[in-house]
């Protein structure tokens, strides 16, 4: 299908986090080729990750707007891949900024957008799409039973009885198998809420205009989570939430999709040309994602489990960035990379994930459980080791362990140090012993639904067909 620039135009607003942009960048392309004239609002820095998306559809425009000045935001850094640990918090109200710029762009512009499709953390656009009379929709790359989670913490502001027991347990009577987590695994940027501080109510009012945003989207699919979709349905009190994934780079040969996150210690062909000489299932994938970041101590038993399971492996490793101690984070223990040469890569940077994945010798991951990690997982059919650490990653956990039992939990926490005994069994359970077959049946099981969404006649294919359709019955602006 050729886009065509007479269609619906739409605004396409991402987060400026790999794992909010990336997924929306992909949800761009599916709504091209199927007739929306498209114009992307990124700062600057940001602009170059859109090039292999613009290269493919040339009808797509930019909106490139600056940055807005922020002191605790240092000159030049405009991705939270850059920031601090905190840099989430920081960045949403100073993306906020840009509410006049956007408005009198749209007064200006001579056909402008319809609508406006934008990230969960920028929920402040939908006050700007009721000011210019147009809708807004929201698009998370979580899933449906983290969305629900999120909405449940921001409506009711659950607290702690004893402020100062991390291990109190909130309960969701409301959602759907009634889940209960400690208090130190609900999202941070909740857990940071204060009453009256600017910042935190500037959040809070976000999330509960997201709530009444004319529709929401979501990177999952129907059969995963039906469940919790039909739950969001309810909760919103109208039935304009389309389930749309699993969001994955657009071409049959993935592994030419290798411009879409940043710089890598590695080229692809590096990387394929090592995993061609290993055999089938034989390799395990370790990545953290793009925020998570060990500390030596967790490295060293990282290490020591990738040395002892005698797999081999392809270890991303993320560097320190700004607000991590100096010289106590991300260290590969002295002599590793010799002890294990030839059986095992450690890399540095971006790399592309999901055609590493989907590499006949890739037979188990070991990740955070981030959302995009566990869903190119699924579409690839490998299964996880899963050491949650932080955002949504608990009640993803929850969801692919305890529920659907495609991953095995590792271990759990941001601070803990793992056993490196215990987890070279578990590495060795997924990919040498062949003990973990039930799982790797639930996740082929799961593969199979994943990829028949996305085709043709699928539900995620025919969600997206239905959205498009109610945006060209939206009025003009």
């Amino acid at each position: 299908m050729k886009a065509a620039e007479n269609g619906v135009h739409v605004l396409m607003f991402p987060y400026p986090a790999q794992g909010h942009l990336i997924p929306l960048l992909d949800l761009t392309h599916q709504l091209v080729i199927r007739n929306v004239t498209a114009t992307i609002l990124v700062t600057p820095e940001n602009l170059p990750i859109l090039n292999p998306l613009l290269s493919h559809h040339p009808s797509i425009r930019t909106l490139v707007l600056p940055f807005p000045t922020n002191p605790s935001i240092p000159s030049g850094i405009e991705n939270v891949q850059s920031l601090p640990p905190d840099g989430f918090r920081t960045m949403i109200p100073t993306l906020g900024e840009l509410y006049n710029t956007i408005f009198e762009w749209f007064r200006n512009h001579a056909s402008p957008p319809v609508a406006i499709i934008s990230d969960m953390f920028l929920g402040w656009t939908h006050h700007l799409a009721c000011r210019l009379g147009i809708r807004r929709i929201m698009f998370t790359p979580c899933g449906a039973m983290g969305m629900s989670v999120i909405y449940s913490l921001w409506r009711e502001l659950p607290k702690r009885d004893d402020p100062n027991d991390e291990n109190e347990p909130v309960a969701f009577p409301n959602i759907p198998t009634s889940p209960v987590f400690p208090w130190w695994q609900l999202s941070p940027i909740y857990r940071s809420y204060v009453e009256g501080d600017p910042v935190s109510e500037f959040i809070k009012d976000g999330f509960h205009a997201n709530m009444a945003s004319w529709g929401l989207m979501l990177n999952s699919f129907n059969e995963m989570e039906r469940v919790y979709l039909d739950h969001l349905m309810a909760e919103l009190g109208h039935d304009r939430v389309w389930a749309v994934g699993p969001l994955l780079p657009d071409g049959d040969d993935l592994s030419k999709v290798t411009e879409r996150g940043g710089p890598s210690s590695a080229s692809a062909s590096e990387i394929f040309s090592w995993l061609d000489k290993c055999e089938d299932q034989s390799v395990l994938y370790v990545s953290f994602g793009s925020q998570s970041v060990l500390r030596n101590d967790q490295m060293e038993e990282l290490a020591l489990a990738l040395e002892k399971s005698g797999c081999k492996f392809i270890w991303v490793a993320k560097e320190a960035t700004k607000g991590h101690e100096e010289g106590a984070y991300s260290r590969i223990p002295p002599g590793f990379e010799g002890r294990v040469a030839g059986r095992g890569l450690v890399l540095r940077g971006w790399v592309p994930q999901v055609p590493i994945l989907s590499h006949r010798a890739v037979g188990a991951s070991l990740n955070h459980c981030g959302w995009n990690s566990l869903l190119e997982g699924l579409v690839t059919g490998v299964p996880a080791l899963a050491w949650p650490m932080g955002a949504d990653n608990y009640t993803n956990a929850t969801l692919m362990v305890d529920q659907l039992r495609v991953a095995i939990r590792a271990c759990e926490g941001a601070e803990t140090v793992p056993n490196g005994d215990e987890l070279a069994r578990l590495v060795r359970a997924l990919l040498s012993d062949g003990k973990e077959t039930e799982t790797r049946a639930r996740v082929m099981e799961l593969s199979e639904q994943a990829s028949g969404a996305t085709k043709q006649g699928g539900t995620s294919y025919s969600n997206l067909d239905e959205l498009v359709q109610q945006l060209q019955n939206l009025p003009a602006q």
